[in-house]
């Protein structure tokens, strides 16, 4: 399916995400840094769990909300509460009110509003694009995301890490001209017989949101193979979430000065810092460039061969990176971990999408993100827990589990092919 012939929401909704997506990426990847700086390793872990523990109950309401209340005004609800948050972040980081704390306030704030963005938009691509084309369409959001990958890490070596304050206010700027735009161009897209039966089954009292959203969460956790999928995402999710969260202290306090090329008397050296910013933009660019294929060809094989190696795929990743000091050896190690990558990325979606009823579809994605927003609320834990036992232990650790992930896959498949 070619993106010419795209549902109209969803050219919109690509180019507005993409261009804030390369704003993201230029201070995403250095937050953990900022905050492992601002109150150290141990409670910069605290604190990022708490945020995510927080994001995940966010994420459970939005897919709620996104079934009952439509799509498109939970998306820009979203996006303008995306907004206040990286502007309360932006403030925190000025010159005229530095407050850490003020800063980490905002961030969480952000990180809710984006969890409550995540399922609508999800369900809104499930809602036009019929099955056969579901993969290919995921796939090209995800490419449009690596590529801001690419080019944020860049920006932000460059600009953020001088001036958060401009960055941040950009984010902030661009949140709110995209909750603008989806405002103003974004039609509806969730079906009216459904919104009708949720709604029905959701009335009564203020409180009876709450109840009822528990009701169905509890039915989509009897759901076996999809329980197994979830739990296994959260474990895997340990592995690959390490890219924003230890990687980038790793590499600052192991490797305080690098040689990328030399030449003579010449050499052109990174610090640890600037070298990350160096190997996510790799993994963005390798994405951007191969999701497409590797999604097709991961459509040649069995969805168990697809997941159980790309869990296996990650921890060889995760492995090799707490192995090596180079340039060189980083950028492989980045390379396999990108493999990983890729091979789950459409697969994944397309097996939710298979799995969900239509009159629950939005809340079948919300749920199938705690693969993130939980594992985001347990996978800071890496940074304290380097500091405790060191890195060399903390990477094995997270080999260890990404291999558990897929055990967990192979259980998943067996029962679901009965």
């Amino acid at each position: 399916m070619r993106i010419k012939d795209w549902d109209s929401n969803l050219k919109i909704r690509l180019v507005g995400e993409a261009s804030f997506n390369i704003i993201l990426w230029a201070f995403f990847p250095f937050l953990s840094i900022y905050f492992a700086e601002s109150f150290g390793r141990g409670w910069a872990g605290v604190l990022l769990m708490l945020s995510q523990a927080l994001s995940v109950i966010a994420n459970l309401s939005g897919g709620y909300c996104a079934d009952r209340f439509g799509r498109k005004r939970m998306m820009v609800i979203a996006a303008f509460g995306q907004a206040v948050g990286y502007g309360i972040f932006a403030l925190a980081s000025s010159p005229w009110l530095p407050a850490p704390i003020l800063g980490f306030a905002g961030f969480t704030l952000a990180s809710l509003f984006s969890s409550i963005y995540y399922p609508a938009s999800q369900a809104m691509v499930a809602d036009v694009v019929p099955e056969q084309h579901r993969s290919g369409v995921f796939a090209v959001f995800y490419t449009a995301a690596n590529i801001a990958v690419v080019i944020g890490p860049l920006i932000g070596s460059a600009l953020y890490l001088n001036y958060p304050f401009i960055v941040l206010a950009a984010a902030s700027a661009l949140c709110a001209i995209l909750a603008t735009v989806l405002s103003r161009r974004l039609r509806e897209t969730l079906p009216g017989d459904i919104a009708k039966r949720v709604r029905l089954q959701s009335g009564g009292p203020w409180h009876r949101f709450l109840t009822d959203q528990l009701r169905d969460y509890k039915i989509i956790a009897s759901d076996k193979v999809f329980l197994l999928f979830i739990i296994a995402g959260v474990m895997l999710s340990q592995t690959f979430m390490q890219l924003d969260l230890l990687f980038p202290v790793f590499l600052k306090e192991t490797i305080p000065l690098t040689t990328l090329f030399s030449y003579g008397d010449w050499s052109l050296q990174l610090t640890g810092e600037k070298l990350f910013g160096i190997i996510v933009s790799e993994n963005g660019l390798l994405v951007a460039l191969f999701t497409v294929i590797v999604t097709r060809w991961m459509l040649g094989f069995r969805d168990r061969y697809v997941f159980i190696g790309g869990a296996l795929f990650y921890a060889l990743g995760i492995w090799m990176f707490g192995q090596m000091s180079s340039f060189w050896g980083l950028s492989a190690a980045i390379a396999v971990f990108t493999l990983a990558e890729l091979m789950s990325a459409g697969p994944q979606q397309a097996f939710v999408s298979r799995l969900a009823p239509d009159h629950m579809r939005g809340q079948y994605f919300a749920a199938s993100s705690l693969r993130f927003t939980l594992g985001r609320t347990i996978a800071p834990m890496s940074i304290p827990l380097s500091n405790w036992l060191g890195f060399s232990w903390t990477f094995g650790i997270l080999t260890a589990i990404a291999i558990l992930s897929a055990l967990l896959y192979n259980i998943m498949f067996n029962r679901h092919e009965r």
